[in-house]
């Protein structure tokens, strides 16, 4: 799993162009050629680090190049850490789901809403109860129904092969609003 970045750019001797233009914090950017910029990096113990390849000429810094491939794994981690990961759960129901089962299941279902997981409600039809399809679907579509409060349904029930598949994703929760100033609907209050 270990992101490898140092074979994403080329550095110093590896840059095969005759001229970079040349960017930075204390560089105005300008073209040079590669011995120039090259010569402008060892002065200052640094590295020529190849960062837009494709533009015309490419673009070019004078870093160091340890520290900046420390930069960029640690903004990657950053990103990574801001993700958010959706799980999906599944929920299977026989054509003649019971309505004992049928609630367990709801109330299952209602908890992995809650927890931010979509769901993905399924009639799995074996054998002859394929005839019940008409049921299959009324049950998904009842589970939906029943479920408008907690989901808003992504994809309504389809058949595919020998199940009958509905996915559901979580509402979003509304924030309730606050008046924009307190204290002057208090005063206002008062006053009468």
């Amino acid at each position: 799993m270990k992101n490898d970045l140092k074979g994403q750019y080329r550095i110093n001797e590896q840059i095969r162009v005759k001229e970079v233009r040349i960017v930075g914090d204390d560089i105005e950017p300008e073209v040079y050629s590669i011995f120039e910029a090259l010569k402008m990096a060892q002065e200052r113990e640094l590295d020529l680090v190849e960062i837009s390849p494709n533009a015309q000429p490419p673009v070019c810094r004078i870093i160091d190049y340890s520290k900046f491939l420390y930069q960029q794994k640690k903004r990657a981690k950053e990103q990574k850490a801001k993700q958010v990961k959706v799980n999906v759960k599944e929920i299977r129901f026989g054509p003649q789901t019971d309505d004992h089962d049928y609630n367990f299941k709801l109330k299952h279902a209602k908890g992995f809403l809650e927890d931010g997981d979509k769901v993905k409600a399924y009639v799995f039809f074996k054998g002859r109860s394929i005839l019940f399809k008409e049921q299959g679907e009324v049950l998904l579509l009842r589970f939906a129904n029943d479920l408008e409060d907690y989901a808003k349904v992504d994809q309504l029930p389809v058949l595919e092969g020998k199940r009958m598949i509905l996915f559901l994703s979580p509402k979003k929760k509304e924030v309730p609003k606050k008046p924009k100033d307190a204290t002057k609907v208090e005063a206002d209050e008062n006053e009468e």
